[in-house]
This record gives C-alpha cells, structure tokens and sequence, in this order.
C-alpha cells in the first residue's frame, strides 16, 4: 500500500512538474513537456501524454505529429491488452539531435557527444594539469572533427555546445599551478572554441552543469529537489528545486567548497574535501589517474581511510545546515573519486548523521548516477534544453512572444 502511494504521489509530482500552458501562441512549450514526458518514460501513448501533461488529447495529436516529422520522436508498436482499439506507443528518437559537452578542469579535459535519450555516442578525456587555453582548443578540434565523422551520428543534427567549467578556474590557488596558467583570466572562451563551426556555445558553471546532468539522466528523473555535490580538483555544489537548478541572487548558489571550515574561517571545507586535498594527504603515493585510487598500496589505502573519517566528519555541519533550510529529497555525489570511496564516504557521512540523532530528518547522502563525467553530459545536455526541453525559462520565452 504505501508503495501505491508513493507511486501516485510521485505520479502527481511529475504531472505538476510536466504540465502544459493554453497561453495563446504557447505551442512551443506544450511541445517541450509533451517530448519531456516521451523521452523520461512517463508517458508512451496519446492519452498517457495528454495525462501527464494536461492538454487535450487533440492538442497532444496534433504535437505528436510534428515531434513524428521533426524526428525526434519514433513509434514504437502498439499497445495491446486494453479495451478498445490498440493504442500507437511512442518513444524518443535517439538521433533526433545530438549535442557536444566540454569540461574544462584543472587536471584534465573531458569531451562527450550526447544523443536526445542521453546515450553518450563518443567520448575522450585527457589527464592534464593545468591544460592552457591552446591545449583545450586544440582537443576540442580535435575530437569534434571526430564526432563529425563518425558513420552512426548524423553531424547535421549535431545543435550546440555547452562547456563545463568552475567559476575560478585560474584564481584558486592550488599547489603547482604555473603562471601561465593565468591566460584563462582573459580568455575569450566562446571565441576559442568557435573556429571550424557555427553552433551555439553556452558556458557553464560546472557543478551547475553535474546537477543539471543529475537531473535529466539520473537519480533527478525521480528526486525533483536535491543538492549535488561535484568531487574535482575541487569542491562544488549544485542545487535543484522542484525540477529546476536554482541559481540565487548572483549565480552563486551552492558553493559548498568556499564554506568556513572553522569559526577562525582560515581553512574551508574543500581544504579537507576534494581531490587536491586528498593527493595532498597521499603525498608521494598519490595515482596520475584518479580511476586508479583504489589500487593503491596499503600505506597509501590507509591514508584514504583517514582522509575518508576526516572528510565525512567536516560535511557533517554542512549537511546539516542544508536540510535544515532546503529539506532536500537527497543529496547526491560525483565527481573523479571512484564509485566505492563515494558510497563509503556516503555511508560514513550517514552513519556520523544518524549518531547525532537529530530532530530532523536529515537528506541521504549518496552517489551520484552520473559521477566521472556529469559536467560534461550536463554541459552537452544545455543546448538540448534550450531547443527542445520545458524549462522556466523556455516558459517565459514562450510569454513574451
């Protein structure tokens, strides 16, 4: 019984979150809601999405048709073991478009090309400290001449690029960074990653870009309100509220790595958790490839454990504070650790919550679906949003035409 009601509350959430709008000339968002709920599996036939969406079920055919000759969706057969005539299914296209997500951090370069049912089609990553901004360009070119080729992506439907990057790239003082490092203070990023093509680009932060990919591809299809934790060089964070990324007052929101550590405020959170702090602790033991931590030899396991107790005892505060004043569904993490240090970091982290027996239920903390490359499929999935999928925003597009 109470799986039944879990199930119809979460139903009714999603309807709220996938309704569409009869403001005159707002069909363009009702085609967005009507594709969101194809593509995420909630709705399969005409009545499903009209369902789920609210519109009327002429509305829904007549969207169903275009999304058909724009080919971002497919039939599917039909569905049989019901009364009446047998119902055509629907399902989404996965080469209705593709998009390109490039994540720039300060140990390495990722690049991804995502299809509409975020499948990821091609992918290349390179392990680089501090890469320059010619570096990064010339990987770009590389790979998206690349993609351009390959036999089974029609390179026409390719839409944009969404590029993943922290806010400070260059300004954080992190050990060994050269000083020619400082050229992405001034770089025009846009400009250097436009030469050979004319699609869109769109900068974003980059644990903004991980939640957004948590969202739309990961535990986020089911946990509409959560707080994202992006493990890289180092500490970002990313909030999502009813279904969509929350941004604040400046474009700040969720900068868990820049919260004081201790009341002297001298040391910050990601002083004692990020990447950077962790090859700091395993000094000379420490991998080139961050894939390889779990391989380590003991002295250097043993390190990972005392960085893993002091990491997990530091995000306590923290996490506290977020389900005091957010009341999440669930905070997730990603990022470069590897998968089984994130579920025993999430499992210390609970385990010191629940001793502190708290009156507040607090948020679970676990690993992220999407981990090694979120910002990048959250970057590539940008410029799909933007042309195809419901947002606040499309919304207010759609309002002012």
């Amino acid at each position: 019984m109470l799986d039944e009601t879990n199930r119809r509350s979460r139903h009714a959430h999603d309807r709220a979150s996938l309704s569409g709008t009869n403001i005159e000339r707002a069909g363009d968002y009702n085609q967005r809601v009507a594709l969101q709920s194809i593509r995420v599996g909630l709705a399969k036939t005409k009545q499903e999405v009209a369902a789920y969406t609210g519109l009327t079920v002429p509305a829904v055919t007549n969207i169903t048709n275009r999304l058909l000759d724009d080919g971002l969706i497919a039939e599917a057969g039909k569905l049989h073991g019901h009364r009446g005539q047998p119902a055509m299914t629907f399902t989404v296209n996965p080469d209705g478009c593709y998009s390109i997500g490039l994540n720039i951090d300060r140990d390495h370069v990722t690049i991804v090309l995502l299809d509409l049912a975020g499948q990821v089609r091609a992918r290349a990553t390179r392990e680089a400290a501090f890469a320059g901004p010619e570096e990064v360009a010339a990987f770009f070119d590389q790979h998206v001449k690349a993609f351009r080729r390959l036999r089974s992506v029609q390179a026409d439907r390719i839409i944009g690029v969404g590029v993943a990057v922290p806010d400070d790239l260059a300004k954080t003082d992190l050990p060994n960074r050269p000083a020619a490092y400082e050229a992405w203070n001034t770089v025009d990023l846009r400009a250097l990653l436009s030469q050979g093509h004319a699609w869109p680009i769109t900068v974003e932060n980059d644990a903004a870009a991980a939640a957004l990919g948590e969202l739309h591809f990961g535990h986020g299809m089911r946990n509409r309100s959560f707080f994202y934790m992006l493990v890289s060089s180092g500490l970002g964070g990313g909030l999502v509220i009813d279904g969509e990324y929350f941004r604040g007052a400046h474009g700040r929101s969720g900068e868990l790595g820049f919260l004081p550590a201790d009341p002297s405020g001298e040391a910050t959170i990601e002083d004692f958790f990020s990447l950077s702090s962790l090859y700091e602790a395993l000094g000379d033991l420490a991998p080139s490839d961050p894939a390889e931590l779990g391989g380590l030899p003991s002295e250097a396991l043993s390190r990972i454990d005392a960085w893993l107790d002091q990491a997990a005892e530091r995000l306590c505060d923290p996490l506290v504070s977020i389900s005091c004043l957010i009341d999440p569904q669930a905070v997730f993490i990603g990022g470069r650790l590897p998968g089984p240090l994130i579920d025993r970091l999430a499992q210390a982290v609970n385990d010191k919550l629940a001793a502190r027996r708290l009156a507040l239920a607090m948020a679970p903390v676990r690993r992220a679906a999407l981990s090694t490359d979120a910002p990048a499929m959250g970057a590539a999935i940008i410029p799909i949003i933007a042309r195809h999928l419901p947002s606040r925003s499309a919304l207010r597009t759609v309002d002012q035409v």
